[in-house]
């Protein structure tokens, strides 16, 4: 559940605009998502977990072990697994073991889902400009220095 009654919760202490803060949040999150999952879908007939993939291994261009792309997506080895496989079989991502070990596979994208992922990420950073292009670039790092600071702030408290 993403919302509950205001009036539940104490006025004291800004509670309830940091629960208004969260809706609106997780709502934004939301829409955003949403589009550009129709848009991935309606131009490269790709998702968001293809996407997702294909970034973090073109952020390392030798490759990941499949055990260290699910941790950094932050998703089951059988998800990542699933994905993989459809790119492989795509052309965009090949499949190695690594040296010394036969039971874990490094992935890595090849030329043909290097050029895929780069026309996808120009795409999708268009459409980001494009959806939030109502705030201003003094409020976009504004905001993106807070959300910063309080994932800082959060992580070293748990």
């Amino acid at each position: 559940m993403v919302s509950a009654s205001l009036s539940v919760i104490d006025p004291k202490g800004g509670d309830k605009e940091r629960l208004r803060l969260w809706i609106r949040l997780l709502r934004t999150t939301r829409i955003v998502e949403s589009e550009l999952r129709e848009r991935l879908k309606r131009e490269f007939d790709s998702t968001m977990p293809r996407f997702d993939v294909m970034s973090a291994l073109y952020r390392q261009p030798d490759g990941m072990l499949m055990s260290d792309l699910s941790r950094f997506l932050l998703v089951s080895n059988g998800n990542v697994t699933g994905i993989v496989d459809r790119l492989v079989t795509d052309g965009h991502v090949v499949r190695a073991k690594r040296d010394g070990d036969r039971r874990t596979s490094v992935v890595k994208l090849t030329q043909t889902g290097t050029e895929r992922f780069r026309e996808m990420a120009a795409a999708h950073e268009k459409w980001i400009s494009e959806l939030l292009g109502g705030i201003d670039a003094h409020e976009v790092k504004r905001l993106s220095e807070m959300l910063h600071a309080f994932r800082s702030n959060w992580e070293a408290e748990h």
